[in-house]
Order: C-alpha cells, then structure tokens, then sequence
C-alpha cells in the first residue's frame, strides 16, 4: 500500500516551496503524559483542512493543495533515551508550513490561520513567522517610511524628537495648542496627540487640527524648523477614515492611529488611501495583551514591529527598557530590526521607543538602535521644570551631544535646560517593580 506524502500534515524541511509556503514558529509546553510530537499533526490539520474528527470533504485532493504540515517538532532540553523520572512538563519548538493559497494577502485570516483556535490550546506561543515574498507582494507597506519622513522635515542624520502632549486628556484645544506651541518651539520633530484623546466631545479632531498647524506655521516661521503634528484618528468604522480624510484636507501633516484597537485592516486602510498622503504613526495600545505572556500569544516583534510595518505604518511606538516599560532588552532590539532591515520591497518603518524616556537615556538609546529612530517623550518634555520649550531643548541639546560623542555630563556644562533635566531625572524609575 502506497502512502500518499503529499497529502499528509507533515513534510520535511526541505520538502516545502518556501516560495508558497508560510513558516511558522511555535514554543509549546504540556505535561510529559501528552505525546506532543503524536499529536502534533492534529494542530497542523486544526489550522487548515479539517476538525478534530475526519470529515468526508477532507479529501485527499483538499489536503495536497491546503493542508499545512509539520516541518520540525525540536524538544529543548533534547531528550534522546528517556525522560527523567522527575521531568514534570516538556518543552518543544514546532514548526508548521502554512500553504499562502490559504488566506491570501491580508492579515486578518492570516492571524486566524496561524494563531487561531490553537491559541486557546493550552501553552503554545507564536515565536515567528517567515513571510514567503508572494505573500507580502501584496502589501504596500508604508508610503514615507524613514527616507520620506526624513524628506518632509529636512533632517537628515540624527534622531527624530517626538512628544506626546500631556495631560493624555481632559483638556480643550485652546490648552492643548499652548502645549503644542511651546514643544515645538523647544524642537520636537513630532508632536503626537496622547492615545487616550481622538475625537473627544470637548475637544474635537476639527478644532485641534486647525489651531495647532496654524502654530506649526508660526513656529517655522520662527525657527525654520517643520513639526509634523499626528492627529488621532481613531474612533468606529467608518468614522475613523473620515477623521483622517477631513485632517488631511484641514492641512494637517499627520495622523495617527491605535491600530491595535481599531485592526490591522484599518491600518492598511488608511496606509493605501492616495487621499491620506501624510505619514501615519501607529501606536502600541492592547500589544501587551497579545504578547506579554511567556506562553500564549505571539512574539512582541510580531505585534509592534513586522506587522504593523507590513500594514502600512510609517512610525511604531513600542516601550523601550530605559524607562518605565516592562520590557527585556533583548525583545527591544528585535521589535527594531524588525521594523528597519531589510523585508522584500517594503519600506523601512521608523522605530520610536517610548515610556517614560529622559534625556539622560538618549545616548542609550542611540547605542542601542543608531540614529535611525524617534525618541518619543511626554512627561520627559512637559514635566520638565522650565517648561515643555526648555524640556525640548534638553533633548535636542542630548541628541546633539550624543552625535558629536560628547557626555552628556560635558555637554551640560554649556546647555542649562540639559542641566536641569539631568539633576530633575537622575534614575525616575529606580526600584520600580517590572
């Protein structure tokens, strides 16, 4: 009796088309009395062709064109003639081939597929996914990315300063465009609305979109420096594209998105629009409640860095480990290239780590991630004791240090508004619990 391979959920390595085959990559951990590897297959078929029961439309014709299979099952530590007796759960590294004609070119049925039911299986984590270049032919990505951003400001080789206008809320657009002049003015790149205010009651999308780009204008006009003002847009289908099509033609420069609360397509959405033909910053909230888990969920640089970069966003805001952000250095570094080296045609993203960021972390940061980044900071500006204007300066003045590779300690020497914010934030969150 012949047994027909190519309809199996399994395959070797090298007997997959990577050409039209998605790789996915899983961490998963059950009690030593479940045979993972036995068992296996079954999530392959779960994600793909069938049920956990045989069903007569599963044939083997289906299966040869749809079924995903198993590449790898890797135990780690790598028992090979027995498990000790005192071995209560083990762990194990699958890999599942997911065929592209499956769910196409859009992000919400490939989530479906390679996440899915298998999400609520137990402990089993998303580490990875290798995008075959058909799949991400069909994706855009972002229209500015680095090289534009930098275009439309005129900056060519340091870091991007952003600031988030603090309070996150509660104000109205007449306080909010004092907040915005005065941290232009100090020499922030960017200037984002908290993600907690969008199209509030009391201060409504129309009304900040025209007082804070007539101070943009006035602020140029003064220092010849442009800030890009990135409006929030977020709100209800089809809201959320009305917010950002009526920013645009009221002249703004920018618009954000929280494009996990409002879904990758959305994201997409606005990232293709010719209408929208401003740079689009993406903001982080829900991330944690898709990746903090060591066992369930995916991987952060899925969440914050290849996905939201495959949508569309030109900037990523995700939490840096400097500040007040429960995050491994390690997943930092890796959320960053994630949005920056190379991936097929698309654009390379601007990374912008955030959370409770000081001067004193710019040459930190910088180490870590090159001048290719925005350094986002909100209460770093605004609560600074001179103001917001001498909040920005002490940033600029920290990034201009870092790039001549002078201390920050010397360049204080010179730059009081450095001075003060060092002596303000000597270590903010030490002691704090992660």
């Amino acid at each position: 009796m012949k047994i027909d391979v190519e309809s199996m959920p399994l395959a070797l390595p090298d007997g997959v088309d990577y050409n039209e085959y998605l790789i996915a990559t899983y961490l998963v951990s059950y009690p030593k009395a479940i045979p993972v590897p036995q068992l296996a297959p079954a999530l392959a078929i779960e994600q793909s062709t069938g049920t956990w029961v045989p069903v007569p439309g599963e044939t083997p014709e289906v299966r040869r064109q749809h079924v995903a299979k198993i590449i790898g099952i890797y135990e780690a530590p790598d028992y090979e003639w027995m498990v000790p007796f005192e071995v209560e759960q083990r762990h194990y590294i699958i890999q599942i081939a997911f065929p592209q004609v499956n769910f196409g070119s859009q992000i919400p049925m490939l989530l479906t597929t390679i996440v899915g039911n298998i999400s609520m299986g137990g402990k089993i984590k998303l580490l990875d996914a290798r995008f075959p270049e058909k799949y991400v032919a069909g994706f855009k990505g972002c229209k500015f990315g680095i090289p534009g951003v930098r275009k439309l400001l005129g900056v060519k080789d340091r870091p991007l300063l952003n600031n988030m206008i603090k309070p996150c809320t509660g104000y109205t657009p007449e306080v909010g465009v004092g907040l915005f002049r005065a941290a232009a003015l100090g020499g922030c790149d960017i200037i984002k609305d908290d993600e907690l205010i969008a199209n509030a009651s009391f201060n409504e999308i129309q009304a900040r979109v025209k007082l804070y780009m007539q101070a943009e204008k006035e602020v140029f006009e003064e220092t010849g420096e442009h800030t890009l003002y990135t409006v929030n847009v977020t709100d209800e289908i089809p809201q959320v594209f009305e917010n950002a099509k009526r920013a645009v033609e009221l002249g703004c420069n920018g618009i954000m998105v929280n494009y996990l609360a409002t879904g990758f397509p959305v994201l997409r959405a606005l990232a293709d629009d010719p209408d929208i033909n401003v740079p689009i910053l993406a903001h982080m909230d829900v991330a944690g409640a898709l990746y903090a888990s060591e066992w369930h969920g995916m991987s952060s640089h899925l969440v914050l860095g290849k996905l939201p970069r495959l949508a569309g966003a030109d900037i990523v805001v995700f939490p840096a480990p400097y500040g007040k952000a429960p995050v491994l250095s390690e997943k930092f570094l890796r959320v960053a290239q994630n949005l920056t080296f190379p991936l097929y045609h698309l654009r390379p993203a601007f990374p912008m780590p955030s959370g409770g960021i000081t001067p004193k972390m710019v040459p930190s940061v910088m180490k870590d991630l090159g001048a290719d980044i925005v350094i986002g900071s909100g209460g770093g500006i605004h609560a600074h004791p001179q103001g917001p204007t001498a909040g920005a300066k002490a940033f600029r003045q920290a990034i201009d240090a870092t790039m001549q590779g002078r201390s920050l300690d010397e360049a204080a020497k010179e730059y009081p508004e450095l001075k003060m914010a060092l002596e303000t934030w000597v270590d903010p969150f030490k002691g704090m619990a992660m």
